[in-house]
Formats: structure tokens, C-alpha cells, sequence
């Protein structure tokens, strides 16, 4: 059992924290209890909230994020073989970096204080997915040294790198979104200072659910990370 806390640099929404980096404090808890056949599944219950003390608790049957009594995130064990078909195809960095030119978050973001690609946040990773075509996304992402040990990326900001690209392969300003559910598999970690490529792709959606998959790749083309979305959609006005 350890104590957290979400502080502002990683919110999402105006008031709550970002659901990649919430989900990656309890997905990096999970995966280091798991064998390779399983990979962590994180369920947000609610908006993660800033700024408080939070307990986290893993074992290898699951962890819990909570609020006092409250439950805010939980993750269970689930089958490595979900993430099978969730590699995206890569582009070149000439490519990614083209589309961030076309990211749509610059001018009519919903929540433009994210952590991951709000536009005001200074402090945040600063990925603008942009369109590569129908359902899919990309953009370049250079990891800031204080993201790092040892000189490579710490695994917590792999998870939160791997949220917006997803999440911007939807139509956000006309269905505005928070991230619901993230299932993530981590194969490497990259340099601080590498520049990466983060890929979306959109995947279906079913009433106010919206799935989507999202993938990492460093510099030489190796996969760093993979993962599926689950997105809820939202009123913006309920988070200011």
C-alpha cells in the first residue's frame, strides 16, 4: 500500500486528474505483479480528484485507487492477447510531424489544460494528434528529461503518452470525451530526449462508448508501448 497524489502539472479536465497518467499510476502498480500472458485493465469509477492524498493498493489479483471510501480507479489482470491487434501501423516522423499541423485541439480543445495534448498546459507531454487519414492519428512526442531515471522514460508516462492519441481519432468537439477504461502493454522505454511517434486509430463506438487504440514507437521503429480505450462521452461544462 503507498500514498499518491494528482498534482495540477497532471490533471485533465479543469478539475480532475488526467486519465492516462490516473490509469498509469495503477497500471505500473498491476503490471509489476503480472507474468507475461496478462496485462493490466484500468477501469476510472470517477473523476480522479487533484491534489488529495490517494492510497493505492496491488497485488497480483488487482489494485484500487481510493479516496478515503471512495473508489476513483481500480485495475484487474486481463488476457495479453486483447492487445494482439492493437498495433498500429507506423509513419514516418516527416509524417506525424505533417499532421500536427491539422490537430484540431489548438483552436477548439474541450479540456485545453490536459496533461497529455492541452494546448495550455505548459508543463504537460504537448502531443497534438493530428488526422492521417479516416481513423487514425499521429504526432511526434520528445520526452522532457524530468520524465525520466536513468535516462529512460518512466513507464507511468508511457501510459499517460498513450491516452489523447486515441482520443483524437473522435470527433472531440462534437463529442467530447473522457477517458473511461485503458488497458496497456508496455514493451520498452524509450530515451528522455528521443523523438518518439504516437499513433491512433479508431475502433467503433456503441452509445455514449467510443473505442479507439493507440501505439508508441521509438526512433528506430521498435513498438514501445501498445494499448485500447474504452471513452465516455461527457458534458465539458460538468468538469469546469
Amino acid at each position: 500500500m503507498s500514498f499518491v497524489r494528482v498534482e495540477r502539472r497532471f490533471q485533465g479536465p479543469e478539475r480532475s486528474g488526467n486519465g492516462g497518467y490516473v490509469a498509469g499510476l495503477v497500471g505500473t502498480a498491476l503490471a509489476a505483479r503480472l507474468d507475461d500472458s496478462h496485462v493490466p485493465k484500468v477501469t476510472l469509477r470517477m473523476p480522479p480528484p487533484l491534489q488529495q492524498e490517494l492510497e493505492l493498493a496491488a497485488t497480483a489479483e488487482g489494485a484500487r485507487l481510493t479516496h478515503g471510501d471512495v473508489l476513483v480507479a481500480e485495475g484487474a489482470p486481463f488476457d495479453s492477447d486483447f492487445l494482439a491487434d492493437a498495433t498500429i501501423d507506423p509513419v514516418a516522423p516527416e509524417e506525424a510531424r505533417a499532421a500536427e499541423a491539422a490537430y484540431r485541439g489548438l483552436h477548439n480543445h474541450p479540456f485545453p489544460t490536459c496533461f497529455v495534448c492541452g494546448p495550455a498546459n505548459q508543463g504537460g507531454l504537448r502531443l497534438q494528434p493530428g488526422p492521417i487519414g479516416a481513423g487514425r492519428t499521429a504526432c511526434t512526442w520528445r520526452p522532457a528529461a524530468d520524465l525520466g531515471t536513468d535516462g529512460l522514460v518512466d513507464e507511468l508516462f508511457l501510459w499517460a503518452a498513450l491516452d489523447c492519441p486515441g482520443g483524437w481519432t473522435i470527433d472531440l468537439d462534437g463529442r467530447p470525451s473522457v477517458l473511461g477504461q485503458l488497458t496497456a502493454c508496455i514493451d520498452a522505454r524509450p530515451q528522455v530526449g528521443e523523438e518518439c511517434i504516437a499513433l491512433g486509430r479508431y475502433l467503433g463506438e456503441d452509445g455514449r462508448k467510443t473505442y479507439t487504440a493507440s501505439t508508441l514507437y521509438d526512433a528506430d521503429g521498435r513498438v514501445l508501448a501498445r494499448a485500447k480505450h474504452t471513452w465516455i462521452t461527457v458534458d465539458p461544462a460538468a468538469f469546469n
